[in-house]
Order: structure tokens, then C-alpha cells, then sequence
């Protein structure tokens, strides 16, 4: 459990970085990438539907981009993944069933 935390924490700060600092610079068609948005939901669609670590991604995520926008708001970005990983996990629990390999 620690590891994976530890892991993620540098996974997102290591996204949101980039994110923030490298691709800032490449605009296409005005619209910057947002890879921190893309790995949270990439976690919230491939874990278990009883899972908590995408729910602890999107927390942490939000945490790092809230740090690194600059915004007076601290949370803001927390707020609006963690409401984006609980629509997943409902979608996914009540309507969606993925065949496992």
C-alpha cells in the first residue's frame, strides 16, 4: 500500500511537471494536453470496480495540479477529480460489465 502511494505521488508529480512546465510551450490549435486528467482516468477504468487506488489517484493528481496552477483555491482541481473518479466508479459498478483477460 505504501509503495503504490509512493509511487503515485511521483508518477503525478513527475505528469503534472511536465504538464505544467514542457507542454505549455506546444500549444496545438490552442489547447494544451492535460495528462494528469488522462492518467487519472486511465487508472479509474482499468482498476476493480471495488477498488480504492484510482479514488486516491484522483486526490493526489488534483493535489499536484492545484499546487502547480497557482490558483488561491487549494482544492479546486482535487474536488473536480475526485467527482469525475466517483462518476466512473458508479458508471462502471452500475451499468458497465468488462470482460477480464
Amino acid at each position: 500500500m505504501i509503495i503504490i502511494v509512493f509511487v503515485a505521488v511521483i508518477l503525478f508529480y513527475i505528469l503534472t511537471l511536465i504538464q505544467t512546465s514542457f507542454l505549455a510551450h506546444f500549444p496545438s490549435f490552442s489547447v494544451f494536453p492535460n495528462l494528469t486528467i488522462f492518467a487519472v482516468l486511465l487508472i479509474n477504468l482499468l482498476e476493480k470496480k471495488q477498488g480504492y487506488y484510482g479514488l486516491l489517484s484522483s486526490l493526489i493528481g488534483g493535489f499536484f495540479l492545484d499546487i502547480f496552477s497557482g490558483s488561491m483555491f487549494v482544492g479546486f482541481y482535487m474536488i473536480i477529480f475526485l467527482f469525475l473518479s466517483l462518476f466512473i466508479k458508479f458508471i462502471l459498478k452500475s451499468n458497465v460489465q468488462i470482460a477480464m483477460f
